[in-house]
């Protein structure tokens, strides 16, 4: 709970992660205090965590294409002690959202990836993409 000291009070958070596969640990370790300092569920820890590694290293790898000038940033908002919104937003040139193969179909099911986006709109409460593309807003009810 060391890092999240005064989270309550503030109600924002936000980190700057640099674009390489260690930042998953960071935000990995980040959500295990965020759940232990708001006494988070077990089923909402578990879409957290899932949805977060996927968005961050979405970002890492095809947004920033781990370019170590690139920056992924992380805000989080806690409303009302309530709702979780995490925007999750990299510097890459973005990608349409709307036009990503369905991993459910039949020829994309042995598919070994493509199925980040898929995830994060079945496990967030929300999933809001921008329109570049490069900012994914998940929203998460506790």
């Amino acid at each position: 709970m060391s890092n999240l000291s005064g989270i309550m009070d503030k109600g924002l958070y936000s980190l700057q992660l640099p674009s390489n596969e260690n930042s998953v640990a960071v935000v990995e370790n980040f959500v295990d205090d965020l759940v232990a300092t708001l006494n988070i569920g077990d089923d909402v820890y578990a879409n957290l965590m899932t949805c977060l590694n996927e968005a961050v290293t979405n970002a890492i790898f095809h947004g920033n294409k781990q370019n170590p000038n690139k920056l992924v940033y992380l805000n989080l908002e806690i409303i009302n002690q309530k709702r979780l919104v995490f925007t999750i937003a990299d510097q890459g040139e973005g990608f349409n959202f709307n036009n990503l193969p369905d991993p459910t179909a039949p020829e994309n099911l042995e598919n070994l990836s493509g199925r980040g986006v898929f995830i994060m709109k079945q496990l967030a409460d929300q999933c809001i993409f921008n329109t570049k593309g490069n900012e994914v807003e998940l929203h998460f009810k506790f």
